[in-house]
C-alpha cells in the first residue's frame, strides 16, 4: 500500500512528456532496426521470402 502511494506521487512534467514524445520515433526506428537484423542473421524463411532479391537465395520448388 506504502508503494502505490508513494509511486503514484510521481508524475512526469510537461519537459518530461515533450522528451519521451520527442524520443518516440527514434525508438520506433531502433525497434524496426533492431527487428530487421533479427530476421537478416536468423535467417526467418517465412519473412526472408517476401524480401525481394533476398529471397532468390532458397531453391525454387519445382512445379509438377
Amino acid at each position: 500500500m506504502k508503494f502505490k502511494k508513494l509511486f503514484a506521487s510521481f508524475s512526469p512534467t510537461k519537459g518530461q512528456k515533450e522528451m519521451a514524445m520527442a524520443f518516440v520515433p527514434t525508438a520506433a526506428y531502433f525497434g524496426l532496426a533492431s527487428l530487421l537484423t533479427l530476421v537478416y542473421f536468423s535467417d526467418w524463411r517465412l519473412i526472408t521470402n517476401y524480401i525481394p532479391l533476398y529471397n532468390t537465395k532458397y531453391p525454387k520448388e519445382s512445379a509438377k
